[in-house]
């Protein structure tokens, strides 16, 4: 019996310590997560004006242009993948990568070839334990993007988009990540960078119905809408980053509690079975000392005969 409640007092110990990790983890990723919504809300307005400036160059010219210009038979897809680096944050990778494999899924069944890129340890594991080709992946910034690491991830989407599509070019570039839409609400999504969609782009600007000033143009709508290109990209994949950063710690802080809750259940389930161990044994040192005086009350009273 004693040594039951030894092994009790050992899963206590154990268990608690795990708490106190958890607990940390939990409030670490709480105090992240106001600084990723404050760089998201900061990139925000850059994106949507960039935005609104490319909407209004491509209503405002007839150029044919990769950035506005669907292709008329689209071969070729880039699929940006965003994921994690480091676990324990729940569902947040495998719920981005099944997103993934369904916009993948979809793509391939309109006929058209999907390169893969990555950002973070968990998709690249995935797909390498899979033996999935990807075109390029990056890794140790999903918790902490910069300006800096969305253009080292944008310049090989760009260079894609700007080459034929017969030499390895692509036609369209989609990105997947996970929105953050409150502290208890993350959600995977699919957008389709490029080609822009001009109705979708007037819906986020709040230009949809307005009427757009006539632009002249220097030196002309192509170049212009050549210099936006890498911008808007970048921006994008930039505020892709942001948002994915701050639902990775969200999903974190979230799985975090949960493993403390738990484990302060475990805590309660194990205490109470380490004191009715206690009890048990008690009550059996008891028994046994009642016993033994029964036994020598009972040979005394024999010997006095």
């Amino acid at each position: 019996m004693g040594a039951q409640l030894r092994v009790y007092k050992r899963r206590i110990r154990s268990v608690t310590a795990t708490k106190k990790i958890t607990k940390a983890m939990e409030m670490i990723a709480a105090s992240r997560i106001v600084k990723a919504q404050r760089k998201v809300a900061a990139s925000t307005p850059y994106a949507t004006e960039l935005t609104r400036a490319v909407t209004a160059v491509a209503t405002g010219s007839n150029t044919n242009h990769p950035l506005t210009t669907e292709a008329q038979s689209p071969a070729r897809a880039a699929v940006l993948l965003i994921t994690s680096d480091r676990g324990l944050a729940g569902g947040y990778s495998s719920n981005a990568i099944k997103q993934a494999d369904r916009l993948t899924e979809r793509l391939r069944g309109e006929g058209k070839e999907v390169d893969t890129y990555i950002v973070g340890r968990k998709g690249v594991a995935y797909y390498g334990f899979r033996e999935r080709k990807v075109a390029d992946a990056w890794t140790g910034f999903s918790d902490n993007p910069t300006y800096a690491d969305a253009k080292q991830v944008a310049a090989p989407l760009i260079a894609a988009v700007r080459q034929d599509t017969a030499d390895g070019g692509v036609d369209e570039l989609h990105i997947v990540f996970t929105e953050f839409v409150s502290m208890m609400t993350q959600t995977p999504v699919d957008n389709r960078m490029l080609p822009l969609s001009l109705e979708k782009a007037a819906e986020e600007t709040g230009t949809k119905g307005e009427i757009l000033p006539l632009f002249d143009f220097e030196p002309s709508a192509e170049d212009v809408l050549d210099a936006l290109l890498p911008r808007y990209v970048e921006s994008r994949v930039y505020n892709a980053l942001l948002q994915a950063a701050a639902s990775e710690h969200a999903a974190r802080r979230r799985a975090m509690k949960s493993a403390t809750d738990n484990a302060g259940e475990l805590i309660n389930s194990l205490s109470r079975l380490a004191n009715a161990a206690r009890q048990a044994e008690i009550t059996q040192e008891i028994s046994e000392i009642v016993g033994g005086a029964s036994a020598l009350a009972d040979a005394t009273a024999g010997s006095d005969k």
